[in-house]
């Protein structure tokens, strides 16, 4: 899923957010900001250094362009090199984020370490696929590529016409405060109550703050916006709830029932 964070010139970073955001998305993190001659980047595992260096650096530049990145791993080992964002083609004066799943052209093959983000910014943007990223032609061809992902490219390479582009930016969304969010996850408050009894753990009590309350009586289910598992405490698409009999022994639930669950889930989590 990942979560992607923009910030125009004069905005200033909710931190609150950075962090909700990297709890629901804790496989590393990144930001950018472009200062006076160059890109400032920074990587990590640990989302508390990473927001707290990135704050001091926007401290630093508040008036240019910004990024931070946090990411649910989809392709590509846990590192903080498959942490967003990337340079260009190896490119020091152009960076790219990225949230969402890209096509099968520049998914890892087996052996690849990289995630798809990665080789996609070292491997197949550079060639210009789209032609210049300035026209009709680049931009739409690319934010058709993307489908419903969303990317955002900052630049100093004169050869563009601007320093920060968001693609597909109409699928994210504006808060109030000027940010520019990918999705919502920020807002996601997980919470969960766990008890022992005989045998394995289990949820007694689950919901997803934003969505509302996962039903105690059906442990197993999962919420059909985020994808939140009762049975395995995991978001979609993380669940290890792989073996849908064994759901359906555990919570008393007709296979047809668990079918539909995670089809649902699959729906939500990909719009």
């Amino acid at each position: 899923m990942c979560i992607l964070t923009f910030y125009k010139p004069g905005i200033t970073p909710d931190l609150d957010a950075l962090a909700a955001g990297a709890d629901v998305n804790p496989d590393g993190h990144g930001y950018a900001v472009i200062a006076e001659d160059r890109i400032l980047t920074g990587h990590g595992l640990d989302p508390d250094e990473v927001i707290d260096e990135f704050a001091a650096v926007r401290a630093r530049f508040p008036h240019t362009p910004a990024l931070f990145h946090s990411r649910l791993a989809t392709h590509g080992h846990i590192g903080t090199d498959n942490c967003h964002p990337f340079h260009v083609g190896g490119d020091q004066r152009t960076v790219l984020a990225h949230n969402g799943v890209l096509p099968a052209t520049v998914q890892p093959r087996n052996g690849d370490p990289r995630s798809d983000t990665r080789i996609a910014a070292e491997d197949f943007l550079p060639r210009q696929p789209f032609g210049p990223l300035d026209s009709w032609v680049g931009r739409s061809g690319l934010e058709t590529w993307l489908r419903t992902d969303k990317m955002v490219l900052l630049t100093l390479d004169p050869g563009y016409r601007h320093t920060a582009y968001i693609f597909n930016e109409h699928l994210g969304h504006h808060s109030d405060d000027g940010i520019w969010y990918s999705n919502t996850t920020y807002q996601w408050t997980l919470k969960s109550h766990w008890h022992r009894a005989s045998g394995p753990s289990f949820l007694d009590e689950a919901y997803c703050g934003l969505c509302g309350d996962v039903d105690p009586e059906r442990p197993g289910t999962h919420c059909t916006f985020c994808g939140f598992c009762q049975h395995c405490g995991r978001v979609f698409p993380r669940c290890e709830c792989d073996d849908l009999d064994g759901i359906a022994r555990y919570a008393d639930l007709d296979i047809d029932d668990v079918q539909l669950a995670k089809a649902v889930n699959a729906v939500a989590v990909s719009r």
